[in-house]
């Protein structure tokens, strides 16, 4: 995912980051969404990234429509390319676009969907009403961010300690909200949606045995390559010598055949009166 004009994008599009966003699907990242799509429905995916759980819910919603935002156009060609790869062409559309000035009309859709989206804007609530404004009377907004400040490992590692500590910095420092989860309802209340028509839920990834070298080595080299790398940089809050601890901490930790890492991500469906 990118965004344009002055909000940044944290992580960036570095292949490790990618490589990331890659295996996400909208099993392990929009469950709590799954039981409301049913054919026909037609849906806006805001920061669609490389496409993959996109193609899932176009699956799911097929014969319906999907239209897929982001606002970086190398995500979104990638996108097209892993729709056609994947034969879900046929009723996805891809498109450059901004969340904070939808290209739609009112009432444009059932049901409108960001996945880690919230946590790097620095006007979430305006984001919220304007994804509230292009859904129809009796859709469905839904918005699932990662809780940062919940992450959680095992076994202790001071090096992931300043990591967390720092990536939490950056994060600030580009004008988003790194422990989004915990604060979507808040900023649906003050967005205009009305209390009895939320649903709020929680739900964590966790990285163990053959995933946590994986994990580790994704974050090895994002400590070093990403965005997230470069801003730490340019706001002062790291220098390189930190970075390249961070990223060995990391690798370190990824040959404990005891590691554990979790991480908590808040979730909230919001209905619209019919």
């Amino acid at each position: 995912m990118g965004f344009p004009g002055t909000v940044t994008y944290t992580h960036g599009h570095a292949e490790s980051v990618l490589t990331s966003h890659r295996v996400r699907r909208a099993a392990d990242s929009a469950a709590y969404l799954l039981p409301e799509l049913r054919p026909g429905l037609r849906l806006l995916d805001v920061g669609c990234g490389p496409g993959s759980i996109t193609v899932d819910l176009a699956r799911l919603v097929a014969p319906g429509e999907v239209v897929a935002i982001d606002p970086a156009q190398e995500a979104l060609d990638e996108a097209g390319e892993l729709a056609d790869e994947l034969g879900a062409a046929g009723n996805v559309t891809f498109r450059r676009a901004d969340v904070m000035a939808l290209p739609f009309e009112s009432g444009s859709f059932d049901v409108v969907h960001a996945h880690q989206v919230l946590q790097h804007l620095p006007d979430p609530v305006g984001a919220l009403r304007e994804m509230r404004r292009v859904t129809r009377p009796g859709g469905l907004v839904a918005v699932r961010d990662v809780d940062y400040r919940t992450m959680t490992w095992a076994p202790p590692s001071a090096g992931l300690d300043e990591w967390l500590a720092l990536y939490r910095e950056v994060a600030r420092a580009d004008g988003g909200e790194p422990d989004a989860g915990r604060h979507l309802l808040g900023w649906a209340l003050r967005a205009g949606f009305a209390a009895q028509d939320l649903t709020v839920s929680a739900s964590a990834w966790t990285y163990a045995l053959d995933r946590r070298r994986w994990w580790a080595d994704r974050w090895a080299q994002r400590a070093l390559e990403s965005t997230f790398a470069q801003h730490a940089l340019q706001h002062g809050l790291a220098d390189q010598v930190l970075l390249e601890e961070i990223s060995d901490a990391w690798r370190d930790w990824g040959q404990e055949p005891d590691g554990w890492f979790a991480m908590l991500h808040g979730e909230l469906l919001a209905r619209l009166p019919a």
